[in-house]
């Protein structure tokens, strides 16, 4: 608990003064601060829930606040820097078995797999995880949800992360993309808008999808202090009933319609490449149809987790997730 707490929280800002209009200057609004793990088009229907005023509808105004890494994300949340965590749900089991009392809670699910891609830098027809035998891949950190679920699906498939394929774990995430342009890895698994602009600039080639192989999980979760939502249940309900309205625009939207209504949240990226970008989360069936966080569900992340040697002791899942607040059935 003391090495989360006392971890470097990094808050870099994302202009909301750009990206978030208000529809009404005289709203009463509360102020949340939301703090995203990573900053991707993976998380679109979180991004419309902002754009298109969701949270205000609810009476919220919700800032985004980039805090690169679980770790990072779960020491903002404990030490009140933010209200409201986004990041794997991993990070709450670790806390919870570290002895923490007022632990993190899962109160909405949004991706449903593992984002990024698997990036070969050969161009390889008919890639098949077998190819991943003897090359040197770079995996992600270590006891990170993208790294243990890319083990877990190579172990399914017969392939021992251990001693068949060699795996770095000793690059940071944001740097992954950069080392594999210099030349390190045959391999690399990046999130997009990264993998399509390895594959635009000639450096690579995207050969497979981890959240495939991964199977299905609630990947990218909401969570905040079993005490904040106790005493919040009205900003809780609140904050998932936009999430539940973003998940709807995403599956009910072409890919066209939601790059348009987020890409002001990636300027370096241009809207023909948002669109693509959507359009490849959409193929692998990225994103839960509601906010509901299922026992299956969370039970898998502590298998991949254990598979991984990170998790000692199981966390159960009727303290760690909320469903009280899930809208089902788009009701």
């Amino acid at each position: 608990m003391k090495k989360i707490i006392s971890s470097i929280v990094l808050v870099v800002l994302i202009g909301t003064g750009v990206l978030f209009t208000f529809k009404d200057s005289d709203k009463n609004l509360t102020k949340i601060k939301v703090a995203e793990v990573t900053h991707s088009i993976f998380y679109a229907p979180q991004y419309i829930a902002h754009s298109l005023g969701y949270f205000e509808d609810e009476g919220l105004d919700v800032e985004l606040i980039l805090v690169p890494g679980a770790d990072k994300v779960a020491a903002a949340v404990l030490s009140n820097d933010v209200n409201i965590g986004f990041c794997g749900s991993e990070a709450s089991i670790y806390i919870y078995n570290e002895g923490e009392t007022d632990y993190l809670v899962n109160f909405a699910g949004l991706t449903k797999r593992d984002g990024s891609f698997i990036v070969s830098r050969e161009k390889i027809e008919n890639f098949k995880l077998t190819d991943l035998i003897g090359k040197d891949v770079i995996g992600g950190r270590k006891g990170g949800m993208p790294e243990m679920t890319f083990e877990w699906g190579l172990k399914k498939n017969g392939i021992d992360p251990k001693t068949d394929v060699n795996i770095d774990t000793s690059i940071a995430f944001a740097a992954m993309a950069g080392s594999f342009i210099g030349g390190n890895g045959d391999f690399v698994t990046l999130f997009e808008p990264l993998a399509l602009q390895i594959e635009k600039q000639g450096y690579g080639y995207v050969v497979e999808s981890v959240g495939v192989i991964g199977g299905v999980v609630p990947y990218t979760a909401y969570n905040a202090r079993k005490s904040y939502i106790e005493n919040n249940p009205k900003i809780i309900e609140g904050f998932t009933k936009a999430i539940q309205r973003g998940l709807d625009y995403v599956h009910n939207n072409t890919a066209e319609e939601i790059a348009k209504n987020i890409v002001d949240y990636f300027p370096d990226t241009s809207i023909n490449d948002v669109t693509k970008v959507v359009n490849r989360y959409k193929g692998i069936d990225s994103w839960y149809t509601t906010t509901e966080i299922m026992e299956a569900d969370f039970n898998h992340v502590q298998t991949i987790m254990e598979s991984a040697g990170e998790l000692n002791k199981k966390a159960p899942y009727n303290k760690l997730v909320d469903t009280s607040f899930t809208i089902k059935n788009n009701e």
